[in-house]
């Protein structure tokens, strides 16, 4: 019998799977066609584990957003430069 600390834990691993793979289809920059249904897919997954109490609901939401902006963004995060402190 499996017990909720196996089933949770499977659901976060195969929502890890998904969000990468959300993240390496923006940054390939795919087309909106290829991307949409699995946003979509990502946020019914999301919905679905805080519904089932595998994470809360804060930490959802918050994945989901994060995931948004990334996307509205266009992919890779830019690295900030940091800046030499020679001038005094």
């Amino acid at each position: 019998m499996h017990s909720h600390a196996e089933r949770n834990m499977k659901v976060r691993e195969d929502l890890k799977t998904l969000l990468k793979k959300v993240r390496q289809s923006i940054d390939k920059k795919e087309s909106k066609d290829k991307i949409e249904p699995l946003m979509i897919q990502v946020q019914k997954s999301l919905d679905k584990a805080a519904q089932k109490n595998v994470m809360k609901r804060n930490t959802a939401a918050r994945k989901l957003s994060r995931l948004v902006r990334y996307y509205k963004k266009g992919g890779k995060a830019e690295k900030k430069i940091e800046k030499k402190a020679d001038s005094k």
